[in-house]
């Protein structure tokens, strides 16, 4: 396990669509496909994975994940929105997401929202998380070394891969459980129904 840390540089945990990078025009959609390709391309994990498609744009505005186009230009506010569905599909189904971001589509239409202030918030906070995350996986690549016994020690390469990806797995469907939960809480507070 001594690779971890390059395995954290690869996957690229500070990348994110920065507001600075976001163009103040409007863009057609082949120019927002670009935009997210070169700028997400490093966290790939196979060289033909795909960021973006038509095909999931269209499908973000036909499942209204995303507000209405004008004149089939995207504006920052659309790509802001992009962004953020990049980052919840890692975790959350199409609907929770469309669930997660009704609110926030429905403030930009209204125009009751500054989404440059919210996204600025939830940049600020992704830092963080990686700074914690560095931190979290180096206490749990040394709490796993301890696990393997000296009883295992011709094994204790793979076995102790096999833990780590046993214990991070478990961390991210805490983290996705927790994420859902709150997720039902949006549905509930919408439909005015109180939780059992």
């Amino acid at each position: 396990m001594e690779n971890i840390k390059h395995i954290i540089d690869s996957i690229g945990p500070e990348i994110n669509l920065t507001l600075d990078e976001i163009p103040n025009i409007d863009l057609y959609m082949d120019q927002v496909i670009q935009l997210f390709e070169n700028k997400f391309n490093e966290s790939k994990r196979n060289q033909e994975d795909k960021i973006l498609t038509k095909t999931m744009i269209n499908n973000y505005a036909k499942g209204k994940l995303i507000f209405p186009i004008q004149n089939k230009k995207y504006s920052k506010e659309h790509l802001i929105l992009m962004s953020l569905i990049y980052q919840l599909k890692g975790a959350l189904s199409i609907n929770d997401i469309k669930v997660t971001l009704s609110g926030i589509n429905k403030k930009i239409i209204n125009e009751k929202m500054d989404l440059d202030s919210f996204y600025s918030s939830y940049l600020h906070l992704t830092s963080q998380n990686v700074a914690d995350f560095k931190v979290d996986i180096g206490d749990r690549t040394t709490q796993v070394k301890e696990e393997i016994s000296e009883d295992h020690q011709e094994d204790a390469a793979y076995l102790e891969k096999v833990l780590m990806i046993s214990s991070l797995v478990h961390m991210s469907n805490l983290y996705r459980r927790a994420a859902e939960k709150l997720v039902d809480e949006i549905v509930v507070e919408k439909e005015g129904k109180r939780q059992k």
